[in-house]
């Protein structure tokens, strides 16, 4: 494996004493929905780590988070089949041919599951006597301590700790400082697994590209890309953009208005457009495609439109697509032609009617056979592979692509410009520090 500038300072896997050893194992398996899994790719990605570890004397226990459980207005809690686990312990008993054992845990209404209790002691039991090969903990985010603070939280931290020996901490697309990637470094010796190491290395190679660095950024929101977005500008040496990013920056230059898009993503919007009026990074994709309204493409519905053409002061319907001519365009495919590394979170159009501009995107990208191409995960992964199974499936394995399983924690390592600031990172290297100190003590 490839080194970092900065592996040395991790605490990883390799380094750990495994044997006869319980290793509590956080996970990014977040792939169902509505109770089916969409895409195993995260899942697969993670079995080298826990082969690893099963290899080496350890017994595994897995957690995840799985959707949105908790409503973010009331925090009440809702446990159902539709952000349950089940699915995911089934698919990894199938592909690794040995039982699986989801505990279940008491609920409570509104509160979720309360805390960990003695009866997954039969289970560990058992564990550890080789009768299962490995536990599957209910959704995190089930449990009323994932997310809370004060001592609910202090004591879910040390009910999870009090399951295991070891932690793995093999989630890097779960950047956020919930217990279960971040509390529980505080109570185990932890470690990075293989993933987690790979997704760095890969995310040193997106901080500092060989160049020149064409990144493609897209999204439904524009405020929500606000710091990223402004970070990666400098980084990059062209930028090309899309959905209603690109919508909004649209009406800030062009001074028009686009259905969906606020007057506040616009006024925030004008500041990428001045600091573009200089340093002109910016590629525009000249032809869109414009629709009465969000929703299926009716017929006569919809029209492509050129951006050239757009009056200032007018008012346009929704822009639900970028026009696959705009990757023939001889200004955007020499671009995209002379990039040496590529990064690429984007879906150009409204999915899953709209999707011309992201095919159309990624099979320009392909035709650079020099670049290294990066993929964030979710969405943008899953378009790729939903409209260009083809070309996924080859190149699967080609050293000059990489897809990263967690697009949402690549942007927060882009933005504050580190691949080893996330927190339940930060953490790993902090628990590494204090085991050291006390060795030396």
């Amino acid at each position: 494996m490839k080194k970092t500038r900065n592996e040395n300072r991790l605490p990883v896997i390799q380094d750990a004493d495994l044997a006869d050893k319980v290793v509590l194992v956080r996970v990014d398996h977040n792939v169902v929905k509505d109770g089916i899994i969409r895409d195993p790719y995260r899942i697969d990605r993670t079995i080298g780590t826990l082969y690893n570890i099963v290899e080496r004397g350890g017994r595994i226990i897995l957690m995840t988070h799985v959707g949105r459980p908790r409503d973010k207005k009331t925090g009440h809690i809702t446990c159902d089949a539709s952000t349950s686990i089940e699915p995911i312990a089934a698919y990894i008993e199938r592909k690794l041919h040995t039982k699986i054992h989801v505990h279940s845990f008491r609920t409570e209404s509104k509160r979720g599951i309360l805390g960990i209790d003695t009866s997954i002691n039969l289970a560990i039991k058992e564990l550890k006597q080789h009768k299962i090969g490995g536990i599957y903990l209910p959704n995190t985010r089930w449990f009323e301590g994932e997310e809370a603070t004060g001592e609910v939280r202090e004591s879910f931290s040390r009910q999870l700790a009090g399951l295991a020996d070891v932690f793995v901490n093999d989630a890097f697309g779960s950047w956020q400082p919930h217990v279960s990637a971040y509390d529980i470094t505080r109570y185990l010796p932890s470690y990075a697994g293989f993933l987690m190491q790979e997704e760095i290395g890969h995310l040193e190679q997106v901080l500092h590209p060989e160049r020149p660095f064409v990144a493609v950024v897209a999204g439904a929101k524009y405020d929500t890309k606000i710091g990223p977005l402004n970070e990666l500008y400098k980084k990059v040496d062209h930028l090309i953009l899309g959905g209603v990013i690109y919508n909004t920056y649209l009406c800030a230059k062009y001074q028009v208005r686009i259905a969906g898009v606020s007057d506040e993503d616009i006024e925030a919007a004008k500041k990428l457009v001045s600091m573009d009026k200089k340093k002109k990074k910016i590629v525009e994709l000249p032809h869109i495609v414009e629709a009465d309204q969000v929703g299926r493409k009716v017929r006569g519905k919809f029209r492509k439109i050129a951006v050239k053409d757009l009056v200032r002061g007018k008012s346009y319907g929704y822009v639900l697509d970028i026009d696959s001519r705009s990757f023939s365009d001889k200004k955007v495919a020499d671009v995209i032609d002379s990039a040496r590394t590529t990064f690429v979170n984007a879906v150009m159009g409204y999915t899953p009617y709209f999707t011309e501009g992201s095919e159309a995107l990624d099979r320009t990208i392909d035709k650079n056979r020099e670049a290294l191409k990066f993929y964030g995960g979710g969405d943008t992964l899953q378009e790729f592979k939903s409209l260009c199974p083809g070309l996924y499936l080859a190149v699967l394995d080609d050293a000059q692509y990489y897809f990263f399983t967690g697009g949402g924690s690549v942007l927060k390592a882009i933005e504050q410009s580190d691949s080893m600031g996330m927190k339940p990172v930060q953490v790993l290297i902090e628990n590494k520090k204090r085991l050291e100190k006390e060795l030396t003590t």
